[in-house]
């Protein structure tokens, strides 16, 4: 069958195409193979710079434009070159050597991957597709879901809710404050993936420039491999490498998006249980079905496509990091295939954000169950009261709060009351104790 959207094996293809199609211009071969050619053409022409050789302005506006205008016709061509060569890379090179025959620079062929070996131009265009990927594309989103969560918080700030630890009735507490809790998460981790360094490596066969310096033994050669790594593609050049970058930062980047996407796992799973309580509806949209039998039903699928989708990230991004950073020796093959796959997790993490997204979307706030589940619960405010007895330094105040309310169900204002009533403390006192309730029993936490 013609590949498409119902013939595709992987979902990534078929299903949620139209969700991620735009990755395509990160991690799809056509991808990859103009990133090659962008790195290539600005060696060619940061050695120019460097005056290894004389380059035509008018044969330099030309060339530029081979990597600017990059098609999908071009990308064609090299495959067709691949072919015969069955060396991607090499084909690359051997392509821009005819555009250069196009450009009007025949004479200056050779200069094109001037004593590079494959992995130079592997090792700095695919950490360049994957920063760019991940500035455009991944921390906008989740910026963008943590700043949605924040308006979330806003708008419930004051909403009293019960907290439940260990499953069970606890102190209450304010939903905007819990939404809060994974704003905060998701900003710290942003942070710490924002200190990781796009690391490549570029320094020949072995990491040694050994083609280049017995070229040209008098240049610092190390000094411009840093220049043009670290000024023209504004990567981080390793110092010491093998033929390979040693993938210790890129496994760092996928250990921060799995810890940011089991964040989100824990909200998804959060959010599901709140709407199982009842605390939150979800709006329904006209047409669609809930279930195939029982017509009542309104699924919080939203929540659940995303942990499914998180779950399937994770399972990748802890196989890429684990396998990329060990490679035999100077170097082996399999790290090569291993980092085809990068935009498969990375998909996945997008699918389940915008299906967090629209989840978030559906929720109306059932505030009168709330009111209600804190109402039913009164024995939460025990701890208020045998607190403020500590403070008073009434004897064994936790011991008689726990005789009254621990696995007992008939615990409400009146119980309470009634208890605070027989103490032997002041009146003054008394009154302090029956003004506090499950609704305004809920603390302080830092603004927002």
């Amino acid at each position: 069958m013609e590949l498409n959207n119902l013939t595709a094996i992987s979902p990534v293809d078929g299903r949620y195409r139209k969700q991620v199609a735009f990755l395509d211009e990160y991690f799809s071969e056509f991808a990859l193979i103009k990133y090659r050619v962008i790195v290539e053409v600005e060696y060619f022409l940061f050695l120019a710079d460097k005056k290894f050789f004389k380059l035509p302005a008018k044969a330099r506006q030309r060339f530029k434009l081979v990597a600017e205008n990059f098609s999908l016709d071009d990308a064609q061509q090299i495959k067709q070159i691949e072919s015969v060569t069955n060396h991607d890379v090499k084909a690359v090179e051997y392509f821009l050597k005819e555009q250069l025959d196009k450009a009007g620079a025949p004479e200056l062929k050779e200069w094109i991957h001037f004593g590079l070996t494959s992995q130079d131009i592997n090792n700095t265009s695919i950490p360049l597709s994957w920063k760019h990927c991940m500035e455009h594309e991944y921390l906008p989103a989740i910026i963008n879901m943590q700043n949605n969560l924040a308006i979330l918080a806003a708008q419930w700030k004051d909403v009293s809710m019960l907290a439940r630890t260990h499953g069970q009735p606890a102190s209450p507490t304010k939903l905007g404050k819990e939404i809060m809790v994974f704003t905060e998460r998701l900003d710290n981790q942003v942070q710490l993936f924002s200190y990781i360094p796009y690391a490549a490596k570029f320094g020949g066969a072995t990491g040694n420039f050994n083609a280049h310096h017995i070229t040209f033994p008098k240049k610092n050669w190390v000094t411009l491999g840093n220049e043009f790594v670290e000024g023209v593609l504004g990567l981080q050049r390793m110092q010491f490498t093998t033929q390979i970058e040693h993938y210790d930062n890129l496994a760092a980047h996928f250990d921060n998006i799995k810890r940011i996407n089991n964040i989100l796992i824990d909200l998804c799973r959060d959010m599901w249980t709140y709407i199982s309580m009842d605390y939150f509806k979800q709006q329904v949209k006209k047409g669609e079905v809930g279930s195939s039998a029982m017509p009542h039903k309104v699924n919080p699928i939203d929540f659940e496509n995303a942990e499914g989708n998180l779950g399937i990230a994770n399972a990748l991004l802890e196989h890429l990091s684990a396998k990329l950073p060990v490679s035999r020796l100077q170097r082996d093959l399999t790290d090569s295939t291993v980092l085809r796959n990068l935009g498969v997790p990375v998909s996945h993490t997008l699918i389940a954000i915008k299906s967090i997204e629209k989840g978030l979307g559906k929720l109306l706030l059932n505030e009168a169950k709330l009111k209600e589940d804190l109402e039913n619960n009164w024995a939460v405010v025990a701890e208020a009261i045998q607190t403020i007895l500590r403070r008073e330094n009434y004897p064994n105040p936790y011991e008689a709060l726990k005789e009254l309310t621990r696995g007992k169900n008939q615990i409400n204002k009146q119980s309470i009351h009634a208890f605070i009533s027989s103490l032997k403390i002041s009146g003054e006192l008394k009154k302090e104790l029956k003004a506090i309730t499950p609704h305004n029993y809920t603390g302080i936490a830092a603004e927002y």
